[in-house]
């Protein structure tokens, strides 16, 4: 079932007023706000910049909802709006027109409810670069043909943060994070991928950063484990033989790699996406969900992937010394996973009392800015213990 991590505002524009309270309904408990028009003229008065998204029905009762499209498109504090149109026909004529007026996507009726979810995410998605970042990246044209700039010339650097075990101390692993190399507003790797995301690259540039790390890593780690950060539009993409590859080509043993299962929000259905991922297991791959303790996507990720790993989140973790409630979660998330085998790593430790109670707590391994920042060089294992070993 799909969460929604933050509160997303809705406008469902329909006179049909059981199936407004259906979706209503339905939109609550996932944990949108939603507003109802009756109207054309009801959805101009409520849309407004802080809409996230109008669902919009195409026969309304004082004018057509490709009327009412038109009008949003064309006032300035709407025009940004993602509007998916809602119909009872499929005609291919209503689907040019929709489209051509600025809707984002299109919907028949009869819909599934999980369908219809799993669109209005989409488009979401697609619409999340802010005014300010587009400003920064002066036009559409820049960003593609920067982004193909990224891809063709591999622009993307692997830095390296360690991961301890806490007891005997002793290096575990790294987990590879990526950094673009390039001076433009596309240097915020957070950014990178959300771009990606919308223009369709994020798969190229994800196996380009794995490609890149493995390359960096093949000679050094020895059995030491690493961890990929693994998107969900990375797995369900057609790039498993290209995956398969590259690990063959630096023959990296997969049984030490842990794909870290990173936002879980745009995940439309977990048992399907899960399914999915068996084709990575049988591989040989194993599994980690990080952020444990933040929400409730979290653990539907561990009930539905069976992780060999859980990464308990840093802002439990920082606030441990001062906090008995917070030092209980993550007593019971300790507890949990060793009755269910599964390897606790804290992250974000960053002063010598974090790794203190998280030791006294049961964690097995740790992981943050009290040992080492992420650096795309990767010390000796032998010389990194010695020269931070907080023993």
């Amino acid at each position: 079932m799909l969460k929604v991590s933050n509160k997303k505002r809705i406008l469902l524009v329909d006179n049909d007023r059981s199936q407004t309270d259906t979706l209503s309904m339905l939109f609550e408990t996932r944990g949108y706000n939603v507003t109802v028009a009756h109207s054309g003229q009801e959805a101009l008065q409520k849309a407004c910049h802080d809409t996230d998204l109008i669902l919009l029905d195409i026969v309304l009762p004082d004018q057509e909802g490709f009327h009412v499209c038109r009008k949003l498109k064309e006032r300035k504090e709407t025009q940004d709006i993602a509007i998916i149109i809602l119909t009872g026909k499929l005609l291919t004529k209503d689907i040019v027109e929709a489209l051509y007026l600025g809707a984002d996507d299109y919907l028949v009726k009869p819909y599934e409810y999980e369908e219809l979810v799993a669109r209005m995410e989409a488009v979401m998605r697609r619409g999340t670069i802010t005014g300010y970042e587009k400003g920064n990246l002066h036009d559409e044209r820049n960003i593609i043909i920067e982004l193909r700039r990224i891809v063709d010339e591999k622009m993307i650097v692997p830095y390296f943060q360690p991961i301890f075990l806490a007891s005997p101390f002793k290096l575990y692993g790294y987990e590879s994070l990526s950094r673009p190399d390039t001076f433009s507003s596309l240097s915020d790797p957070n950014l990178l991928f959300k771009v990606a995301i919308q223009y369709g690259f994020y798969q190229d540039i994800e196996l380009i950063a794995w490609e890149k790390a493995l390359e960096r890593v093949h000679g050094d780690i020895k059995e030491n484990k690493l961890f990929l950060n693994c998107n969900p539009y990375l797995v369900e993409g057609p790039k498993f033989m290209k995956i398969k590859s590259i690990f063959e080509k630096y023959q990296i043993n997969v049984r030490n790699v842990f794909l870290e299962i990173t936002e879980r929000s745009a995940i439309p259905n977990f048992k399907a996406f899960y399914n999915h991922l068996q084709e990575y297991r049988d591989y040989g791959f194993k599994f980690a969900v990080d952020d444990v303790g933040s929400g409730y996507a979290s653990l539907e990720s561990i009930a539905e992937a069976r992780p060999e790993v859980v990464k308990i989140d840093r802002h439990i973790v920082n606030q441990l010394e001062k906090d008995s409630f917070r030092r209980s979660i993550v007593k019971f998330i300790v507890s949990f996973c060793t009755e269910h085998k599964i390897f606790t790593i804290a992250e974000g430790i960053e002063t010598k009392k974090d790794f203190e109670i998280v030791k006294e707590l049961g964690v097995d391994a740790v992981q943050g800015y009290y040992f080492q920042k992420p650096s795309p060089h990767i010390t000796p294992e032998d010389a990194l213990v010695k020269r931070i070993d907080p023993s």
